[in-house]
């Protein structure tokens, strides 16, 4: 049987009962916290946090020592691949992340080489290798990917981007380039991944941020497609008594909640969904777990607020097995503590009437 203290993340991701919903938050090791924004001015910058094993497992772990969290994720960066790549990923105070290369034409996307996850990844692997000794079975440990589409959007943009003007450019101008740099992408995503799930990580998330700018047919070829394609490869094990045998994969797409039947028809174990989304027009609840969606800024308000944010998405998604209480995108940085504390108690709480 299962080795975990707390099973409820892993058994909510295969829709088996649990006694209240599980819930962890995008970015929780992050700038809300005091002793992450400490660690981050002793190590110098967020690279040297991501590659320095010892303190990506320490931020990981942070939030888990302050919160009853039901999961842990292991604190890395999307961008990890491109930068493994060659592109040269930095950070811009206040700008966000940027490449000193950029993708521009067919010819800089064939030079791409296809990282070996234990070679210029590894710190990665240390990383998940460390915190899952560390965690000592206190709660399931999440390893993740951003999707190929995403990562594209980065590579040939620059970095961040309002519009998306140059990958929608290839897109339509030289949708043969765009689709060999996908394809690039997601061998290297399902090779990176399944590095993870070797080193120890239970859980697999495939974070979509921009699909959701693109047009509905878009979507289906350019993003879903290839999300799909890593799935079929990835080693998940088999569904046994043992719910650790098996390593769930949720798909997130940010905005895409117009395409939530394709994307439960990929196969993928849970679906994660934003703030737009309502939870009671999902019809495959019980079947699909579902990961959302509290809307992030609702952390700003008051107690009471909170409460009653949290009991409306719980109605919502109604009395199924299969939720994931999460926010429907990432944590902001000025949150006040105490509210996440809220939160986590109110979830925990409240969410005990759905499971009887």
């Amino acid at each position: 049987m299962s080795q975990l203290k707390n099973d409820r993340y892993l058994r909510a991701l295969q829709c088996l009962p649990v006694d209240y919903t599980p819930i962890w938050m995008m970015r929780q090791a992050g700038r809300y916290l005091p002793e992450y924004r400490q660690l981050r001015s002793k190590a110098g910058d967020f690279m040297t946090m991501c590659q320095t094993p010892e303190l990506a497992c320490e931020v990981t772990l942070q939030p888990l020592q302050r919160f009853e969290l039901d999961a842990a994720i292991i604190f890395s960066d999307i961008l990890t691949i491109p930068d493994a790549m060659g592109l040269g990923l930095y950070f811009e105070a206040g700008e966000g992340p940027k490449f000193t290369q950029s993708i521009t034409c067919m010819s800089d996307i064939e030079q791409l080489p296809i990282p070996d996850p234990e070679q210029s990844l590894s710190y990665v692997m240390d990383a998940i290798r460390l915190t899952k000794k560390e965690l000592n079975g206190k709660v399931p440990l999440i390893g993740f990917s951003g999707s190929p589409w995403t990562l594209a959007t980065y590579m040939i943009e620059g970095g961040s981007s309002k519009a998306f003007t140059k990958i929608k450019k290839m897109l339509y101008s030289d949708p043969k380039a765009l689709h060999l740099l996908l394809e690039k992408l997601a061998d290297s995503v399902a090779l990176y991944l399944n590095a993870q799930i070797e080193a120890g990580a239970q859980s697999i998330m495939i974070f979509d941020t921009w699909g959701g700018v693109l047009s509905h047919q878009s979507y289906q070829t350019f993003s879903l497609h290839y999300m799909q394609l890593i799935l079929s490869k990835l080693k998940r094990g088999h569904k046994t008594q043992d719910i650790t045998s098996y390593v769930p994969v949720t798909f997130f797409t940010k905005g895409g909640g117009l395409w939530l039947d394709s994307i439960v028809n990929t196969g993928c174990d849970a679906i994660g969904v934003d703030w737009t989304v309502n939870l009671s027009a999902i019809t495959q609840k019980g079947y699909i777990a579902v990961q959302g969606n509290l809307e992030p800024s609702v952390l700003y308000a008051d107690k009471l607020t909170i409460e009653s944010n949290v009991e409306s998405v719980l109605s919502e998604f109604g009395i199924y097995n299969g939720h994931i209480f999460n926010l429907g995108h990432g944590i902001h940085q000025d949150i006040p503590i105490e509210h996440v504390q809220y939160l986590i108690e109110a979830v925990h709480q409240q969410s005990k009437r759905f499971h009887q």
